[in-house]
């Protein structure tokens, strides 16, 4: 990266990691506090939220790095490659881990509480992040660019720190169009839409079959079908933000890495950072659980101090306001509990 680049394109992807980090801490919180871990479906967004969340803490950061070229050994620069490929290859995992509990909602409406259960969710979790990890560190086994480093004298292949870490260096564009483009990202893609345009379609049949007959069964479904476009939109978003990158590493495979220039190629990795930013955005806007949780902190941190530093005859002790802050917010998470029993999502 030239100077000139650098000042550009480092401060966003700073900017872009702080929003991340934030973004889906408050995300994972709002799903803790409103206790809806308990729902399978909210432990695959918490597991997608650690992995946004794991965007801006670790992969942004490994991602600097590796861009400012820090001396570091080849294999060590390769580790760090891998890791930050692994983050995002959760994101996609875990993407097709949460269309496929929405197809199971719509397919088995009867059994599936019996079928998808909590613990059940948390193993799959665990075996999207195996998956994520599988594929991302195949280049430590050989998959890479070390023998095609002609210019590298034997101790850049060492444990010295003697080599100049870059990404399109150490990582083969045939690895990340082969295996990660053409044999995982475009089969998911095309499997999740297959699923959202069953649970669409399905859905859609089920609604019109219930008017006049069944209004709370009709209600549920719309619910469903609303929480389904919520997460549909999720990955919508992240198949935009990512797709100008791998078509990008394309181009640099079969026309060479002169057809792409590197400012545009910055573009690309910083779209496909800003795809984990703005997961939270959507969920507070299109989930009421979390939307709920939000503003109940919003009263907590913004709302109550701004009263109380307002009035001027405020002459309680802290005690006495923390007690009555307390009271207001147990009001508020009644008054939410009500009315998610009333009209909330049945999952």
């Amino acid at each position: 990266m030239s100077e000139s680049a650098a000042w550009i394109f480092l401060p966003l992807e700073v900017v872009v990691a702080v929003v991340c980090c934030l973004g889906n801490a408050l995300v994972i919180w709002a799903v803790r506090a409103g206790g809806s871990l308990r729902k399978p479906t909210f432990c695959f967004i918490t597991a997608l939220a650690v992995a946004d969340f794991l965007v801006g803490s670790v992969a942004i950061p490994l991602g600097v790095l590796v861009d400012i070229r820090m001396k570091i050994s080849f294999y060590g620069c390769l580790f760090m490659c891998c890791n930050l490929i692994m983050i995002e290859m959760a994101s996609v995992t875990l993407l097709l881990a949460v269309a496929v509990d929405r197809f199971l909602r719509v397919h088995i409406p009867l059994t599936y509480k019996t079928t998808v259960t909590v613990k059940r969710s948390w193993i799959v979790v665990t075996l999207c992040w195996f998956m994520a990890a599988l594929i991302s560190f195949v280049p430590m086994f050989g998959w890479n660019n070390s023998d095609n480093l002609d210019n590298l004298d034997s101790a850049a292949h060492s444990n010295s720190t003697s080599f100049k870490c870059h990404f399109f260096t150490v990582v083969s564009t045939s690895y990340l169009v082969k295996l990660l483009f053409f044999s995982c990202f475009l089969p998911v893609f095309a499997i999740v839409t297959g699923l959202y345009c069953y649970i669409f379609l399905t859905t859609r049949r089920q609604l019109r079959a219930q008017i006049g007959v069944h209004i709370e069964s009709g209600t549920n479904y719309l619910k469903e079908q609303r929480l389904a476009a919520s997460l549909a939109l999720v990955y919508v978003l992240f198949a935009v933000c990512w797709f100008p990158l791998f078509l990008m590493h394309t181009v640099k495979h079969y026309y060479g890495n002169e057809t792409v220039p590197s400012s545009v190629m910055h573009v690309g990795v910083l779209l496909s950072h800003a795809s984990s930013a703005v997961n939270p955005v959507v969920y507070s806007f299109r989930i009421p659980i979390i939307n709920k949780a939000f503003r109940e902190l919003w009263v907590r941190f913004f709302h109550c101090g701004a009263q109380q530093d307002n009035d001027p005859n405020n002459v309680q002790t802290n005690t006495d306001n923390s007690t009555k802050k307390q009271h207001h917010i147990k009001y508020i998470k009644k008054q939410n509990q009500e009315q998610y029993t009333r009209g909330g999502y049945r999952l």
